[in-house]
């Protein structure tokens, strides 16, 4: 598992999902893309099943290994962002291995929100 063992990953999902009542999920997954910490903000339903949902957050595992490749020449990622039709989900890496995953609407300032979020996990 990961190195930051010490990091208080339920705080960090709460204090996350406390920003905006527009996040609708924030989660912390593992490198092999297993949520370890968060989950669905309290009255939301979820859309996609759980079967989605393991293999979304093994997707997002795997590109952000893949992303450090580049480390070298461009820079450490501080998180990616995917916006769709229905959802924006955004990427956070933590330390080595783990990664802060968070969706939200579609008419979130994701830009506003992802300094918030950076500022949360310096």
């Amino acid at each position: 598992m990961s190195n930051n063992r010490s990091l208080d990953y339920d705080s960090i999902c709460d204090k996350v999902l406390s920003l905006d009542s527009k996040i609708r999920f924030v989660g912390v997954i593992n490198e092999r893309g297993k949520i370890i910490s968060g989950g669905l903000r309290e009255g939301l339903k979820s859309l996609e099943n759980q079967k989605d949902d393991e293999m979304l957050f093994t997707e997002v595992a795997l590109r952000t290994r893949m992303r450090k490749e580049f480390d070298n020449q461009l820079g450490k990622v501080k998180f990616a962002m995917s916006f769709r039709d229905k959802v924006i989900i955004m990427s956070f890496p933590i330390g080595e291995h783990d990664i802060l995953y968070v969706s939200a609407n579609t008419d979130l300032d994701h830009g506003k929100i992802s300094m918030k979020i950076l500022e949360i996990l310096c």
